[in-house]
C-alpha cells in the first residue's frame, strides 16, 4: 500500500483536547478514513498548531482526498513517499 505525507493548514490552530472528547474526535477520523480504505498512521504538529504533516497509507491520492472531505479536514498537499532510514546502509 502506498504511503503519503498529507500536509494540512489550520489558520486558527488545531485544537484536539487530551481528553475523552479528543480521543473520540480521533477515532471518528479513523472510522471515516476506513470507508475510503485509508489508514492514518500518525501526525506531526507544528509548535503553533497551524500546520500538520500526517503520515497516511492508502490506495491513491484520490482516496486520501475522499477521506479528508469525509472528515472535514483541509488538505494542502499530498505527497507519495517511501521510507529511508539510516539503518538501511549497514
Amino acid at each position: 500500500m502506498p504511503r503519503y505525507i498529507v500536509e494540512r493548514e489550520f489558520p486558527d490552530g488545531l485544537v484536539i483536547p487530551i481528553s475523552a472528547d479528543g480521543a473520540e474526535t480521533c477515532h471518528a477520523v479513523v472510522d471515516q478514513n476506513a470507508d475510503s480504505g485509508v489508514t492514518w498512521v500518525h501526525s506531526y504538529v507544528t509548535e503553533d498548531k497551524r500546520k500538520t504533516f500526517c503520515v497516511y497509507d492508502g490506495p491513491s491520492p484520490e482516496a486520501i482526498q475522499r477521506a479528508g472531505r469525509s472528515a472535514s479536514l483541509p488538505i494542502t498537499r499530498i505527497t507519495e513517499v517511501s521510507v529511508l532510514d539510516p539503518y538501511f546502509y549497514r
